[in-house]
């Protein structure tokens, strides 16, 4: 089936652009809200000494009768938010009541920080890392909590992970480390360009076996350092989108105006969820 774009002129400043939210990243009439349950996790083993919150919403046509899909955002707080510019909880009730994407409990997980620290956040050694530690820190500190109270699907083909600038590098890499358990990607702006040592995906991608993962990916014209020859936050993300395509991934990627925000990827996060839980016939 065709589907026709309606025309929107270009603007012509790159830099300064808002996107507007549309009718899924707003609260509905008929549309029943689900519960947000708030827990707070102070005794990792992953990382010592962090302390961090987070947040399962549940949605209100969930059956414990009935495994749940699984949906995890870093941030969880700046995902969350009902005015904010994702708005996790909101997305996920308008499309699971439409029947747009299966019943799926959405877990919003915060960086840890250090107490009484000088350097309080724990965000960027978390998140740029490219290793297992965050994920298997996920996999065994905060997801059991989870499936101990409620009924999730151990089926990978319904876990996603996402998030924003280094949330989305770290869900990236969340997948690509554990693709047995994460198939589904949301990646926007993501932090490619400050990884330690560099960002070994355009030149790895390509060498390894292609891995069963569903990849949506966001860039801004304008992201951080776009017209530097280092560190160029554009420019990385475009490198790996190349990469994926080159290794016959099935990926897509979105490419918008505007700076260092979350405004757009936020936007397009009901997209995002129906697209990676499309039918595998459909591209």
């Amino acid at each position: 089936m065709t589907v026709e774009v309606p025309y929107r002129p270009l603007p012509v400043n790159q830099s300064n652009v808002r996107y507007a939210h549309g009718p899924d990243s707003s609260a509905q009439q008929g549309v029943p809200a689900g519960e947000t349950i708030e827990f707070d996790w102070r005794e990792s083993h992953a990382y010592p000494g962090t302390s961090r919150r987070f947040w399962v919403h549940l949605p209100a046509q969930y059956d414990p009768t009935k495994p749940a899909a699984l949906i995890v955002f870093q941030d969880g707080k700046l995902y969350l938010d009902p005015a904010g510019e994702v708005r996790g909880g909101t997305v996920l009730d308008n499309l699971i009541h439409h029947g747009k994407i299966p019943v799926t409990i959405g877990l919003f997980v915060d960086p840890g920080t250090f107490e009484g620290a000088e350097s309080p956040k724990n965000r960027n050694a978390e998140y740029d890392a490219f290793d297992d530690r965050y994920v298997n820190f996920l996999l065994e500190e905060i997801i059991p909590q989870v499936t101990d109270r409620y009924s999730i699907t151990e089926d990978p083909e319904l876990w996603g992970i996402g998030g924003g600038s280094s949330g989305g590098n770290c869900a990236f890499t969340a997948a690509w480390f554990r693709p047995d358990k994460f198939r589904r990607v949301i990646g926007c702006l993501s932090s490619f360009a400050q990884m330690p040592g560099g960002n070994p995906y355009p030149e790895l991608i390509p060498r390894v076996p292609r891995k069963p993962l569903r990849i949506f990916l966001q860039a801004g014209h304008r992201d951080l350092h776009w017209n530097e020859p280092e560190r160029n936050w554009l420019a990385n993300n475009l490198q790996v989108a190349a990469a994926l395509a080159e290794a016959g991934y099935d990926f897509r990627l979105v490419l918008g105006d505007g700076g260092h925000s979350p405004n757009h990827g936020g936007t397009l996060v009901p997209d995002a969820l129906r697209w990676l839980w499309r039918p595998a016939d459909s591209h």
